[in-house]
């Protein structure tokens, strides 16, 4: 183990096989760490994850992160490598006013303009998303609203969808969940619309797909629930 990070858990999300986790180091700087994995997409394994009593990472925990090196890939320059060979540890945790101090406030999330058909403003190039200079913010909102849905319903594919609805700095944004809480309780609910309070949301870039680059809410961490 070359180093600790100690940071603030702002997402878990799926990821593939395993999960995409970021947090952000507490002390004002801004700075984020992604955990990342030697495996070709870099998600994280649930035993590489894992507290000393086998009990997952949550949001909003601040937890000690063993790691190897700075692992900037492209525009996800907060990768560092884990160690594999230590646990993970539990600090403490956080509530709405220290999230308030770790708040940021982009001018736009990243770049805006392409859309799927489904979406909104929810994907960039790739020539374009790796000039970035990051891949990871958080954002506060006051008109989130959650849509389930079955969007290749016409074409016989049942698999049920969950976008965020919100704006953003004037701008409207449809983008895919991939809070794997949120999933689970949306996901099993009637198809339509469901309006949340004030949030925040961990905005990820995911890994490039078929020319494009898609912007995910990672995380969501209602005012309401805390």
């Amino acid at each position: 183990m070359a180093s600790t990070k100690t940071i603030v858990c702002l997402a878990n999300s799926r990821k593939l096989s395993g999960r995409c986790v970021a947090g952000m180091v507490g002390d004002g700087s801004g700075e984020w760490v992604r955990p990342v994995s030697t495996r070709v997409n870099r998600e994280v394994s649930a035993r590489e994850r894992q507290y000393q009593d086998g009990t997952d990472p949550n949001v909003l925990d601040v937890v000690s992160v063993p790691l190897l090196r700075p692992q900037s890939h492209d525009f996800q320059s907060e990768n560092w490598l884990l160690d594999p060979d230590y646990c993970w540890k539990k600090i403490d945790r956080v509530g709405w006013r220290e999230l308030l101090s770790l708040e940021q406030h982009p001018d736009t999330l990243w770049i805006n303009g392409s859309s799927t058909f489904h979406g909104e403003d929810d994907r960039i190039p790739t020539e374009e998303a790796v000039t970035l200079p990051d891949s990871l913010k958080l954002i506060r909102i006051t008109d989130l609203a959650l849509q389930v849905h079955t969007p290749g319903a016409m074409f016989g594919d049942q698999k049920r969808v969950l976008r965020a609805h919100f704006s953003h700095k004037g701008n409207s944004h449809t983008l895919c969940v991939t809070d794997p809480e949120y999933e689970l309780k949306y996901l099993a609910q009637p198809e339509g619309v469901y309006e949340l309070g004030e949030s925040f949301l961990t905005v990820s870039l995911g890994e490039p797909y078929q020319g494009y680059v898609y912007k995910l809410v990672a995380a969501i961490i209602e005012r309401a629930k805390i």
